[in-house]
Formats: C-alpha cells, structure tokens, sequence
C-alpha cells in the first residue's frame, strides 16, 4: 500500500473507532450481560422442569393474570357506566402471529409472533407486561374527563373465543362500547391470513355531545418487549418516529427522565420500535398532530431499567363518524412495511443519513431482492453471504484491479524516488518536481491507489451498517455461528480488553488473518523492490488490520464473514496482479537485454 491509501484506511479506521467507542458495552455492561446469560439459562431449565410436570389443557388460556371483572380504576362519568362487567378474551391465530384480545380497552393484550424467537428460543412477545388493550383511544368529554378506553370495558360482538385463518382468507372481530345515555363507539378490526397488518375503524354514532371539539387521540401505550441477548446494542437502535411531510423524526433519550416531542399537521404515521421489530399506527382519515413520549425509569446499566416509547396520533372525527387506521406489529421486514407505507422502512437503521440517497437504493433494490431471490434455492445464509461478497468483489474488481495496479506501479517506483529524495535532500522544490517528472515519465498516478478505494468505501459502509440490523439473517445459523446478526464468540479471554472486550469473535479472526495475509501480499511480491512508504507507514499496514480486529470483534457475525470473503477473493485478485506485473518486469528486462546487446554488437 502506498501512504496515500493508508492514509485513507487510517481515516476510515478513526471513523469506524469513533463509532465503536460509542457503541460498546463497558465493563459493568458486559458483568451485567454474563449475569444475564446465566440467570437466564437458569429460569429457562426451571420452565423447562415445570412444563415437564403439568398436564397440557385441551385449550390453553391466556397468559393474564388479572381477575375477570376487575373495575375501571377511573372514573369517566357516562362512559365508565356501560353496563359490561365481566372480562372476556379472544385468542386470533394466523400462520405468523398469535394475538389475544380483551374486552377491557377493545385491543390486544398479547402479540406472539410465530415464526421469530427471542434470543433464548422463547417466542417473541412484543406487548410489554399488559392487562389492558395496548391500543388506547383518548379524548375529553363534556363531562370534563379525561376519557382512555384502555380503562373501560367494551361488549364484545363478535361470538368467538378463539378465530383461526389459514390461507387468504380474512376474518373481524368486533367490540362496542354504549354510554348510558345513548350512542355507541365501535372498533372492528379485520385480520389478514398472511400479513401483520390489521385493519381497524372506529366508528362513533351519536357521540357529538359526548366528544369535546370532536377531537380524540389514538395511539400506543405499553413498551415493546426487548429480544436480543446484546441489550446495550438493543438500546441504541429503540425508539419512536412518526413521518410527515416527508421527513422522518427519530425521538429517543439516553438517559433516565422523560420527554415528549409534539408535531402539528397531518401525520402519515407514528412507530416505536426495538432493533428488530416495530408497531405503527397509520391514520387513513386524516390527522391534525402526533405526540411521541419517551420514558427511562432506571440508569442503562441496568438490566431492570424500561425503556418506554410510546406513539399517539391526533384525529377530528370525520363527517361518515368513522376513523380508519392501519396497524402493523412485527419484524421490520422490507416487503411487509413496504405493503403499508413506502416510507416506513426508513426506520431501519442502514446506513448514516447523509449516506442514504446512495444507501437506499443499494439495499432496497440489490441487497434484500437478493436475499429473497436466492433463499428460495439455498436456505442457509452463511452461504449466500459468501456468494454475495463474491458477487460484490466482482462487481468492484475493476476499481479494485486499478487500485491494486497503481499501489503495484507505486512500488516499483520506490527505487527511484529514494535516488531523488537522497540527490536531492537539500531541496525539497527540486525533489518535488523531480517525482512528478518521474510520475508523468511511467504514467503513475499517485492517487490512483487511492481514489478507487475511496470509491468502494459508500457500498463497504452500506453493508457494515445493514448486515448489523437485519431481519433477514436474524438468529441464521452458520458454522459455528448460531445467529449471523450477532457476534459468533468463540474463545473467552482471562480479563476485558478496552474496545475488544472478554470474548473474540471466529469470523473476525479469519478476517484479521486474511487482512494481514493481503498486506503481505500487497507489499511483499513485487520483484526486487521495497515496500511503500516509509518503515513506520509499513508497520501501520500491519497494525491496521489488527485495530480493526477491535473494531468488528462485537458486531454482527454475518458482517465480518462477508469481509472476509471479501478480502479473501482480494488476496487472489491481488496474487493475480502480482504475477502478471513480474511476467511484464520480466519482459521488459528481456527486451532491456536484447537491446543492450544489439548496441554492443553495432558498436562493436
């Protein structure tokens, strides 16, 4: 490597540290994640022996724990007297989620989607710890209360303790909610077989007089249910959103307190969101304002501490009574948020945001349809990370070859540059024009190195932030790797490393060799002829892959195995170039020879 493309490595790596300090666990973080891991294993054998020692039930309750008909705690005047007061519950089950209803607030109070896993092989459970609807509508009555249904039990219409669809087909389930002194509020959601979405319309009849300025809120209460056993890694990427007009608003806090952020106008939906999963609320009827609340109630060292989101959208009721809403509670997979709104994938953290008009397309367009394309023919994902870095490589080989080529030419010019810099030691402006003459003279430019790196650094980047935040690889198996969006650790070390931490990971390990074997490769081949730069900038090309070895050791597994293809098919690429630059240097002293031959025997 020549300084110019070591120097814009070492930019890279202060970048890629810089983020990496930011984001790694310290070492009360990392006691309190093998604290973790050990309790959680230990109540994971204890439920393991209980469930062995009960009977199973012909039909399984759900999970609440709260008395049937427990009363209101408030009291809303006309609205807390409907005349219902048992708690009732209806488990819908779809060939994705399992979701159990209540009465008591009209809305879920148990989401379970079937086909993802918590890291501990539970089934994901996205509704925090809830016995009321954790979908609440809002609004103040003439009565001057502060009215939230979550607190009110609604009738249930639907006769049905438990719907099932398979298929395409779709079903609704139904709840009313009557006010003593007349009119109705009612909420239908329709389900689909295959799809997270669930529809929902409100309906008010003869709630004019009942609704202050005819204006209520509508959003989501509980926190959503962490899943991954990295929680520091978890945090960073929760929060809330809401989009409008266009631009997407992130509000979270770091540390303990709360906040709210308000935006007035129309909304085209809200979000909170963990670092795989999401709920959003989209208002098909109009909006006139959103609110999103953010609550820490401990410090984020510990393992206790709630990290609560929460997302309301602001409504005036409409001529026809009836307000319509789009839900999704699931993963945050591209083609599903994509069916509900073309900006809500804008949540998923895949690149810096001055790189996302570059990042956007490149993930949407080549990546994902990738994925899906090939896992139809291939299901094992260690795999086609493999086959999409060779893809890339050869996507890039000829800014790479070029690069390669111009570190190459580089090098065999070194000779002569130390001949001019020792002639010329007195006078830098003659060494100067002196090395650009002998640029021009073997047509070398010295950033040619460089530049075609700089050039592959927005696709390199792009995938280092995707590949940690993916759905699509999530809890994928490779090798010994037992979840491709997590760090595959593979031996402990006797004290915790700044940056590094008390475990490495295999993949990096392979990377970091594959690194060094490159960095000899580069500098070392080229025929009777000195590594570049000076011998303190060939000792950063060997520490460089070292250093990154800290940076990649804790972030996601199917990261660091693509770069190490990556930098496997580069060793090939750069063996390859090496040879055939020494066949030229041999040709050229060939006919170098012949030359001076010929002279010798004209002359003689």
């Amino acid at each position: 490597m020549d300084r110019n493309t070591v120097t814009g490595l070492i930019l890279i790596f202060i970048i890629m540290m810089a983020w990496a300090f930011y984001t790694m666990p310290s070492e009360e973080e990392l006691q309190r994640q093998r604290a973790e891991r050990e309790l959680a294993e230990q109540e994971r054998v204890e439920q393991q022996d209980a469930d062995s020692n009960q009977v199973e039930p012909d039909r399984v309750a759900p999970d609440i724990s709260e008395e049937e008909g427990a009363p209101p705690a408030a009291v809303m005047g006309v609205f807390q007297e409907s005349g219902v007061q048992d708690t009732v519950y209806t488990v819908v089950r779809t060939p994705d989620y399992k979701v159990v209803f209540t009465n008591l607030g009209a809305g879920p109070v148990r989401y379970e989607l079937m086909d993802h896993q918590t890291w501990d092989q539970q089934p994901v459970q996205m509704i925090g710890d809830s016995t009321r609807s954790a979908y609440v509508l809002g609004f103040l009555s003439s009565q001057n209360y502060n009215v939230e249904t979550d607190q009110l039990l609604f009738r249930q219409v639907t006769e049905a303790d438990e719907i099932v669809l398979n298929g395409e087909n779709t079903a609704q389930l139904q709840y009313v909610l009557e006010p003593s002194q007349g009119g109705a509020i009612t909420f239908t959601y329709t389900f689909h077989a295959h799809r997270h979405l669930i529809e929902l319309d409100i309906r008010f009849d003869e709630m004019e007089e009942y609704i202050i300025g005819s204006t209520v809120d509508f959003g989501w209460r509980p926190p959503l249910q962490f899943t991954e056993l990295d929680r520091s890694q978890e945090v960073m990427y929760t929060g809330s959103y809401l989009y409008a007009g266009g631009v997407l608003e992130n509000f979270s806090i770091e540390g303990p307190g709360q906040d709210e952020l308000v935006v007035n106008g129309n909304i085209d939906w809200v979000a909170t969101k963990t670092k795989f999963f999401t709920q959003i609320i989209k208002p098909l009827s109009g909006s006139t304002a959103a609110q999103l609340l953010a609550e820490i109630d401990g410090e984020p060292e510990d393992p206790e501490t709630v990290y609560h989101y929460r997302s309301w959208v602001t409504s005036s009721i409409p001529q026809d009574g009836v307000l319509q809403y789009e839900l999704y509670l699931g993963p945050l997979d591209y083609y599903q948020l994509r069916d509900l709104d073309d900006s809500a994938f804008d949540m998923a953290d895949i690149s810096y945001q001055w790189m996302r008009w570059f990042a956007d397309p490149l993930v949407k367009w080549v990546i994902i349809p990738y994925f899906d394309f090939t896992s139809n023919y291939i299901a094992n994902y260690g795999i086609l990370i493999i086959l999409f870095g060779i893809l890339v490589k050869l996507m890039l080989a000829p800014l790479t070859s070029k690069s390669f080529k111009s570190m190459a030419a580089m090098r065999e010019l070194q000779p002569h540059m130390k001949e001019i810099q020792e002639k010329y030691k007195e006078n830098p402006k003659k060494q100067q024009e002196e090395t650009i003459k002998l640029y021009k003279k073997a047509k070398v430019n010295p950033l040619g190195g460089c530049l075609p790196m700089l050039l592959q650094f927005p696709i390199l980047i792009t995938l280092w932030r995707y590949f940690q935040t993916s759905i699509v690889i999530r809890q994928e198996p490779f090798l010994w790797a037992s979840d491709l969006s997590a760090p595959d650790y593979i031996l402990s070390l006797p004290v915790a490393i700044p940056f590094l931490g008390d475990q490495l990971a295999g993949f990096v390990l392979l990377m970091t060799a594959a690194m060094v074997v490159q960095t000899k490769i580069s500098g070392g081949m080229s025929s009777g002829s000195s590594p570049a730069g000076a011998p303190n900038m060939k000792f950063m090309t060997y520490l460089l892959p070292v250093m990154l070895l800290f940076v990649f050791n804790n972030f996601a597994a199917g990261l660091s195995l693509y770069y190490l293809v990556y930098n496997v098919m580069s060793i090939g690429q750069q063996f390859l170039i090496n040879k055939d630059l020494e066949i030229n240097i041999e040709e050229d002293e060939d006919k170098k020879r012949r030359a001076r031959r010929g002279r010798k025997k004209r002359n003689s």
